[in-house]
């Protein structure tokens, strides 16, 4: 019954270092990224510029429980999901990628 025991768990022990390893390289991380980016989006308030996943770069004018009212570039506004805004803009990342290269 002993040998039996641990012939089982040999066999499981790769399965289980397996687990392990999609754990911690894919799964810890993606849940991280995910928390983080629930975060940024609750952490928003109008003036912030976002860019939405569709790749429009947008200012937060009113903040509502689904949806951001946003400013486009050309004085329009729009009503944009909270699930399509990709990231903020930091002013700084702003001002740099203005900036003509040397």
């Amino acid at each position: 019954m002993g040998s039996n025991f641990g012939e089982i768990f040999q066999a499981l022990i790769p399965f289980i270092v397996l687990f392990a390893l999609f754990y911690f390289l894919l799964i810890r991380p993606q849940r991280t990224q995910a928390k983080r980016h629930r975060e940024m989006i609750e952490s928003l308030k109008k003036g912030d510029k976002i860019v939405s996943t569709g790749g429009f770069v947008c200012e937060v004018i009113k903040v509502e429980d689904t949806f951001f009212s946003v400013r486009l570039s050309d004085d329009s506004t729009a009503r944009l999901s909270k699930d399509f805004v990709s990231f903020k803009v930091d002013d700084s990342a702003e001002s740099s990628s203005t900036q003509p290269k040397k």
